[in-house]
């Protein structure tokens, strides 16, 4: 058996917390899995995880294996980046984990160009809203959308996004236009669950900051889910320009209370610090700067804003 498949399939499964999950990130079986650990456990002669049916959890043998394992296949990287950097030719798996929205409306489009430029190259992308941790869960790359990248990663801004404060022109005929934050803890509003303020929405407006405890009518744990129920005439939404700049545009969705601004998020290609960083990872991440050097998403000055009256 191959030392570094074993090696390999076994971090995954530490680093994934379970068989299935590993076996997902590596594109091969749970069976597949499961056969090159053991092989590696009867090869060294020691049990490195503790199997129950609930969870996994490494022997005192298996955490001492774990980060020399950790240690040699980052060293195979920076080895084939070393190679990769002479020849000038980007080879070898990259993998991604992005948010699901950004992932299928602004990145799914760029792969297959990317990958035509860099024909050596393969991607392995993952789509997921929640937070990720590239190094403990074995990605390359990750794409994270917030107000400040993350304290203990590396990496660039690609973009940024402004969230808008929107609903319906339906709702607003009916429920009427809120003028002031406070006033939105009397409609129905839509919220994203992975606010990190959750149901307080904060604002800077002309006269200082304002917040406002809000009653949520749906929350849901996907911006998609927050449009489709606004465009539904369900509520307002706090959502990125991203998402619904083409609703402003058209006229689906109304901007409210322009003076008063929420967050600006960036849009940033995260990666763990290594020595050396991998040729086909620094071309992507040129490739995506460039790609969002000027975003599509941002609406024309002064045509996202249609006052609806009480």
């Amino acid at each position: 058996m191959d030392k570094f498949q074993e090696m390999q399939s076994f971090v995954a499964v530490v680093n994934a917390g379970s068989f299935v999950k590993a076996a997902d990130t590596l594109g091969t079986s749970k069976a597949a899995v499961s056969r090159h650990v053991a092989e590696l456990e009867q090869r060294i002669g020691a049990r490195l995880l503790n199997r129950t049916t609930r969870k996994l959890s490494l022997t005192d043998d298996g955490e001492a294996f774990y980060h020399h394992c950790v240690e040699i296949l980052e060293s195979i990287d920076e080895a084939e980046a070393v190679l990769s950097a002479r020849s000038g030719e980007a080879s070898g798996r990259v993998r991604v984990s992005a948010p699901v929205t950004f992932g299928i409306a602004y990145l799914a489009p760029l792969w297959g160009k990317f990958l035509a430029l860099h024909p050596r190259v393969t991607l392995d992308v993952s789509l997921s809203d929640r937070t990720v941790e590239p190094v403990e869960e074995g990605y390359d790359l990750v794409i994270r959308i917030s107000q400040a990248p993350h304290p203990t990663l590396i990496g660039r801004q690609l973009a940024s996004s402004r969230v808008v404060l929107c609903a319906s022109r339906a709702y607003l005929q009916k429920h009427g236009e809120p003028l002031h934050p406070h006033e939105l803890a009397g409609h129905d509003v839509i919220s994203y669950s992975y606010w990190s303020s959750r149901d307080e929405w904060r604002f800077e407006g002309p006269h200082g900051p304002a917040q406002v405890t809000v009653r949520s009518r749906l929350t849901a744990n996907n911006g998609d889910t927050c449009r489709a129920a606004a465009l539904e005439h369900q509520g307002i939404i706090l959502q990125p320009d991203f998402l619904v700049g083409e609703d402003l545009r058209s006229g689906r969705l109304v901007e409210l209370m322009p003076d008063y601004r929420s967050a600006e998020l960036g849009i940033y290609a995260l990666y763990a610090s290594r020595k050396q960083l991998p040729l086909k990872l620094r071309h992507l991440i040129d490739f995506l700067a460039e790609a969002f050097r000027q975003p599509v998403w941002r609406a024309p000055a002064g045509k996202t804003s249609a006052r609806v009256h009480r």
